[in-house]
């Protein structure tokens, strides 16, 4: 009996550490439902391409241009934002139709008369790199396939003389109606009876956003039509306008299927075609959609956990979710177009857009540095290639260009955090340069002379004027730190100092930060719970931000009054009302007012932990993990935000997640699964174990690294990355 149960255990350990089939566990869904704002699309990690449904293109719940509550679909295109809360992209839309052809793509409130089709759910498949819908009212299947820069479709249609597809480079996706993304120019030209090629150019949350595309179709098609400004063109084979659609036509047996390789780039339509010959000439759908599998195992096997299905699912569908975006624009031949909308050349074949940095560094980043470090550097040098030609480092770039959304600039502290952990890839002094030039010389998202004449950002001078400070502070703490290790000391104490600018909104009447105008004064009426911007708080009021000072939680207790009393004020947090006053839709997952549908409380439950108080991060995480997601549709608080609410419960998960996430540290919480493995691209793995873990043994009693006993509640970024065993002892 012995050696059956050891020889049980042994297999079980066997397969747990080999690579494993973990798409299997992916739920393209969660996150598609409530105001997660994700999409069920083929892609590949961070490729170029996300290729989908389109079910609705305005409205702030369909910016992913998908939205589970729905039920026709009005096309299928080629790139897509994951879990943003503003809209854009879906590039070149396609749609297969039998029967006459017409130019209304409808609308969820009317979506008929139209070339939009039912569909239901039943007859829906998403997985890594496929996507897959029977439309009801056609009875045509579309299925979907990814590379980094393409696209296979294959079709399957019904017997019918009037088999067409429709592209229409003209339809954008907006945030709200009537905000959708302008397309002031685009082209078609139909090379020959299997190849359209063509360009869009789209003003939306980026202006001058380029697209160039090359189809090529499986069937020769007998007619094709080019409609612009409302008028069909029949057998012309090239057209430009600023409203342009198409369609080709064919005739098909039953179950007749009709693919189409579609190759995109931002560069040229030569660059389209040679993405399309590099990495489809040869392939077919099934080896396409074998070759995504194989790359996202590749991914999702970076860490292995052993828990429940429902865990499992939920885990990695996160994984999944983080490693979608950033992408890389980059085309085979390492060209892309930069922040000046030029064409340039990446020496690696990389260069990194959609950072969406205020959301992302906080967890992301952290994460990468320990399961992508290449990548993480590779987005690095990016940044600094950016800065060269912007002159600042990105806040929030799609496609290359800066849209400056949100505040502060949350590139530097993913620099900090390379740079103090000695990451390779980049050149530090440049990265320095960087740094400096981003947090001293004047631009859009830049209140530099104001901050250092006043102290601190004056309400009525600057709007959002605490958030903008806070935020700032941490910035410039980050920069301090790199001066530091660079020897650059007269830096190091000019940012030092500014870094200390939040104490200047320091109320201790109030215990909040809260806004002073220029002489000083504070503003009235104040109230902690009104989140309007009038306020001076980002997506968020003063409960929310109070917490916001990473880089000086130690000071930030001493605010407060010490330990007992910040305690008490973060129990307070979590346990008062959940009242706001100017309510936003980004304030999401309440618990009292602590959101964990928005970035700025990500930290926040693992604050107890300066008051020595873990069991309380403990408790207080165990609700946020169990409440806040799920492997449903509305799996997600709020906007999943390009991965950053992914990366949030995968740390969580494993026990531990940085408050700063600049320096390399994280912060212990507890870990939900009982054991798990992360395989580092150093070839070492580190293993994380949960003696005794049950739903009611849901509290630490030890933890040790490598055998020794961890008493600060802290691991560091290089005690991961060396391998080993973090082992937590449970109980009640």
């Amino acid at each position: 009996m012995k050696k059956t149960i050891f020889l049980i255990h042994f297999i079980a350990i066997s397969l747990f550490l080999q690579a494993q089939d973990l798409t299997q566990y992916v739920n393209s869904f969660i996150g598609t439902g409530g105001h997660g704002h994700t999409f069920p699309n083929a892609c590949m990690p961070f490729g170029m391409v996300q290729m989908g449904p389109v079910t609705n293109n305005v409205g702030w719940d369909w910016v992913s241009g998908y939205h589970y509550s729905d039920s026709t679909v009005m096309g299928f295109s080629h790139t897509r934002l994951s879990g943003t809360g503003i809209g854009d992209l879906s590039d070149w839309l396609f749609m297969p139709r039998i029967g006459g052809f017409t130019l209304n793509w409808g609308s969820n409130e009317k979506p008929f008369p139209s070339w939009r089709s039912r569909f239901s759910h039943t007859n829906e498949a998403a997985s890594p790199g496929y996507y897959s819908v029977l439309l009801s009212d056609t009875k045509i299947k579309a299925e979907f396939t990814a590379t980094e820069h393409c696209a296979v479709h294959r079709y399957t249609f019904p017997a019918s003389d009037s088999a067409h597809i429709i592209l229409a480079p003209s339809v954008p996706i907006g945030t709200y109606v009537g905000s959708s993304a302008s397309i002031p120019w685009s082209s078609m030209k139909w090379e020959n009876d299997s190849t359209i090629s063509g360009f869009r150019i789209s003003f939306g949350w980026v202006p001058f956003r380029r697209v160039y595309m090359v189809a090529r179709f499986s069937k020769p098609f007998f007619t094709y039509q080019m409609t612009s400004g409302g008028k069909p063109g029949w057998l012309v084979r090239e057209k430009e306008h600023n409203f342009l659609i198409g369609s080709v036509y064919f005739k098909t047996k039953e179950q007749e299927q009709i693919s189409v390789k579609v190759g995109i780039s931002a560069v040229s339509l030569d660059n389209a075609r040679a993405n399309l010959q590099a990495e489809l000439a040869d392939k077919n759908f099934e080896q396409v959609h074998t070759l995504a599998v194989a790359a996202w195992n590749k991914e999702l096997n970076k860490i292995q956990i052993q828990a429940d299905d429902s865990t499992k699912q939920t885990f990695y569908t996160a994984m999944y979710h983080a490693f979608i975006q950033p992408n890389n624009i980059a085309d085979v031949d390492g060209r892309y177009r930069g922040a000046d909308f030029e064409i340039a050349t990446a020496k690696n074949g990389k260069y990194y857009s959609t950072l969406s940095l205020w959301d992302t560094f906080r967890a992301v980043h952290p994460l990468y540095s320990i399961i992508q470090p290449k990548v993480n550097a590779d987005i690095i040098q990016s940044m600094i290639t950016h800065q060269k030609v912007a002159g600042i480092l990105p806040i929030w770039t799609l496609w290359g260009a800066e849209n400056y959304c949100m505040i502060g600039n949350h590139a530097i502290p993913v620099i900090t955090s390379a740079i103090l952990t000695d990451t390779k890839g980049f050149d530090y002094e440049e990265a320095y340069t960087a740094m400096k030039a981003t947090s001293t010389v004047i631009h859009r998202g830049s209140d530099w002379d104001i901050l250092d004449k006043y102290g601190y950002l004056p309400k009525g001078i600057v709007g959002e004027s605490v958030s903008k400070t806070l935020e700032i502070a941490f910035d410039d703490w980050c920069v301090a730190q790199v001066a530091k290790k660079l020897g650059k000391m007269a830096d190091y104490d000019f940012f030092r100092k500014r870094s200390e600018s939040y104490k200047q909104l320091y109320n201790h009447q109030t215990g909040f930060f809260q806004p002073r105008d220029k002489n000083g004064n504070w503003t009235a009426p104040f109230s902690p719970i009104d989140a309007r911007y009038s306020n001076g708080f980002t997506e968020a009021n003063a409960w929310q931000y109070r917490w916001s000072v990473q880089h000086d939680i130690p000071s930030l207790v001493a605010l407060t009054g010490g330990n007992a009393k910040f305690e008490a004020k973060l129990d307070s947090l979590f346990s008062m009302s959940s009242e706001v006053i100017g309510g936003q839709r980004d304030i999401s997952g309440l618990i009292g007012q602590y959101v964990h549908g928005n970035e700025p409380s990500h930290h926040v439950a693992y604050l107890y932990n300066y008051a020595n108080q873990p069991a309380k991060t403990q408790k207080w995480l165990t609700k946020i993990w169990t409440e806040m997601y799920s492997n449903q549709p509305d799996g997600y608080a709020g906007n999943e935000d390009c991965g950053q609410m992914s990366a949030w419960y995968i740390l969580t998960t494993l026990g531990f997640y940085p408050v700063n996430p600049a320096t390399g540290i994280f912060d212990m919480g507890r870990p939900f699964v009982k054991k798990a493995k992360i395989n580092l691209e150093n070839g070492k793995t580190f293993t994380i174990t949960a003696n005794n873990l049950s739903d009611k043994n849901c509290y630490v009693q030890k933890i040790k690294l490598n055998g020794k006993v961890i008493k600060d509640y802290k691991i560091n970024f290089c005690d991961i990355v060396a391998g080993g065993e973090l082992f937590f002892e449970m109980g009640k």
